[in-house]
């Protein structure tokens, strides 16, 4: 980043290098946020503060991971995604996947395990309503500013395997271990797989850290920042409070067919009517009322 002198007289020159206080990391967490958004034109942005800074990095970046949940999260919206609705926060979400925060307005069960939501078939395409999610804490390599950003890794980057040391981020994960390294003492390369037909993010160690990045990461973990950017939903890191709207439950829909789903099943015997006047038809739902995921999950 570009160092600019914000003083009216000019800055004093210094022969010891002076740590961040107390008092500006406090400010600093209280009111800023930063994070680094993914996009599906292949580029990755730094965000604080909801606004783009800098110019966008296209293809791949290089961080060290800092801080990360022990689970993968979960998180769930009622109603259908639209790009132009004023950001609300989820309905429903677990920072730890096992059970609903506390926070969520909207409760789908007591469990993530035994929930409707988390029932293949219950979203779009015969996937999930309550879609997975990863939240991390990172560092930019080479940025000598040591500050802390959010990174979400899109549930299509979550999981699967890998090739020799390229991998979806979980497998990422166990890769390292299992070779004797952690996320916390690499530098991780993020690239898009230019082969998959969705956006879709691949993790490669690059190479171990330096000494002076080892000191990096231990003062980012020390911050508390890098703990709450695992936790907080996206929308919560940029401010957004807003809960989601009410939405009516749909009116039934009748499915009609010029053929039995089974042709094996016994027919049903037809419900007598008072009157064909009286009978009612039901018609299409209309459709949920928007609301908007948050600004993470804008490309994913």
């Amino acid at each position: 980043m570009t160092e600019l002198s914000i003083f009216k007289s000019g800055a004093i020159a210094t022969s010891v290098k002076r740590e961040p206080t107390e008092l500006g990391k406090s400010l600093s967490a209280s009111s800023t946020t930063r994070r680094i958004q993914t996009n599906t034109n292949g580029t990755f942005k730094r965000i604080i503060n909801g606004e783009q800074v800098g110019n966008a990095v296209r293809g791949e970046i290089n961080v060290i991971i800092v801080h990360a949940l022990p689970d993968v999260s979960r998180v769930y919206y009622k109603g259908k995604y639209d790009p132009n609705a004023k950001p609300t926060l989820p309905d429903c979400w677990s920072n730890l996947g096992k059970t609903p925060e506390a926070a969520a307005s909207n409760k789908q069960g007591t469990s993530c395990q035994t929930c409707p939501q988390n029932v293949k078939g219950s979203g779009d395409n015969g996937g999930r309503a309550c879609r997975f999610q990863r939240r991390l804490a990172v560092l930019v390599s080479g940025d000598s500013t040591g500050e802390i950003y959010q990174f979400n890794v899109p549930a299509k980057s979550l999981f699967g395997k890998g090739t020799g040391n390229v991998h979806p981020f979980e497998s990422y994960v166990k890769f390292l271990l299992g070779n004797g390294e952690s996320p916390d003492t690499v530098v991780t390369n993020i690239s898009y797989d230019l082969n998959a037909d969705s956006m879709q993010l691949l993790f490669t160690p690059m190479r171990n850290i330096s000494d002076e990045e080892y000191a990096a990461v231990k003062e980012a973990q020390a911050n508390p920042e890098a703990k709450s950017y695992t936790m907080l939903t996206v929308a919560q890191a940029d401010g957004v409070t807003a809960k989601p709207a009410a939405i009516a439950a749909p009116k039934q829909t009748v499915t009609r067919s010029d053929e039995p789903d089974d042709e094996d099943e016994a027919p049903v015997e037809p419900v007598k009517r008072a009157s064909r006047k009286t009978e009612a038809v039901a018609t299409t739902a209309k459709a949920d009322l928007a609301s908007t995921i948050d600004a993470w999950g804008l490309d994913d």
